[in-house]
């Protein structure tokens, strides 16, 4: 009660009168502190709370930030492939529109299986005309050539590919030579150059046309090493223009470069062994002539042989003529007996010389 008073009278002084506004400044700095004392519980849980939620809240956030950069580098990625893609299309485009041949493009699946070799699938095949041999170029060069063909695809060999060449002329001198692929290097290599040939660091490689092949024109390599060797050739190293391992659509060429047809190569007379000549035997040379009996000489009865084999009768010569009648052709298969010739002894009485063995040509 004596509290409640001397409250009742405080209030009522300072609300007629005024003269407890300093006694209550003193008071409230002085327990000031032990206000603020009294309130850091209550603060300590209010910023507690605080403190939990806003970190709940911003991982939230951020979580959503993240999906949508996440999104956002997608949809970016895609639109930058496309605008690559539609670049490099309006550039085929723009090449088809200048080929003098017709072509078609088409879509590489994927690389062949063969880790040693540079080759591509493309998804074009027979059913869309495409054969064997027909190049395939981009928008900056030649990319390869179709080398297997099925119904749906075909596989392409890369112009990197050590089994692959090209003949090929130097834009600048109108040297001609030949690039050969060098594998999964990338570069392609020009060999057999002579030491003095016309070619430098830079000169633009372009097909010559020669092989009936690639139309000629076509930008191959950029000529990027020369080497001078100490043999009869130089080495010259050079890098292809086209994007070999870079782009997604290329160009097949449809037609072949129309060449003359090659001369037909002159055929040897086929020889029968029917159709050859019979052989007829060789002529005996001509024998000299047997001495004559001297004159008044009795003829005496001899019996000699003849050039046939026969034996001469009583009274006729025996000596034979001063040229060896040549036989007739005897028919194929049989023997044919040779001529004998006639001794020279001179004839004696009573003296028969035999017949010589006949000789088989």
């Amino acid at each position: 009660m004596v509290c409640a008073l001397i409250a009742i009278v405080l209030l009522f002084v300072d609300a007629r009168m005024g003269l407890l506004s300093g006694v209550r400044q003193v008071a409230a700095t002085v327990l000031y502190p032990m206000q603020m004392a009294a309130l850091m519980p209550r603060e300590a849980l209010a910023n507690m709370g605080d403190y939990f939620s806003s970190l709940s809240t911003l991982q939230k956030e951020v979580q959503a930030l993240k999906h949508q950069e996440l999104a956002r580098a997608q949809l970016l990625q895609q639109a930058q492939f496309q605008m690559a893609e539609n670049a490099h299309l309006r550039r085929l485009m723009e090449g088809k529109q200048q080929l003098p041949v017709q072509s078609q493009m088409a879509e590489i699946l994927y690389d062949a299986r063969d880790p040693s070799t540079r080759r591509i699938v493309i998804n074009r095949g027979s059913r869309d005309d495409v054969s064997l041999g027909l190049p395939v170029i981009d928008h900056a060069g030649v990319v390869g050539q179709v080398t297997r063909v099925f119904p749906f695809t075909a596989e392409v060999t890369l112009l990197t590919d050590k089994d692959q060449a090209i003949p090929v002329q130097v834009l600048r001198s109108g040297l001609r030579s030949i690039v050969y692929g060098r594998g999964n290097t990338g570069l392609l290599d020009l060999r057999f150059v002579a030491q003095d040939a016309d070619i430098q660091v830079g000169d633009v490689l372009v097909t010559s046309g020669l092989d009936g092949m690639y139309p000629a024109g076509l930008a191959v390599a950029r000529v990027t090493q020369v080497e001078k060797a100490a043999g009869s050739f130089g080495r010259v190293v050079g890098q292809p223009l086209a994007g070999i391992d870079r782009n997604r659509q290329v160009l097949v060429i449809m037609s072949h470069n129309s060449l003359p047809p090659r001369p037909a190569p002159e055929a040897a007379p086929a020889v029968s062994r029917r159709n050859m000549p019979k052989m007829a035997p060789v002529p005996q040379p001509p024998l000299p002539a047997a001495p004559l009996p001297a004159a008044g000489a009795p003829a005496t009865t001899t019996t000699a042989t003849t050039t046939n084999g026969a034996p001469a009768t009583a009274g006729q010569s025996a000596t034979p003529p001063a040229t060896a009648p040549v036989p007739a052709t005897p028919p194929a298969g049989r023997s044919t007996p040779r001529p004998s010739a006639p001794s020279a002894t001179p004839p004696a009485t009573t003296a028969t010389a035999p017949a010589p063995a006949a000789r088989t040509e």
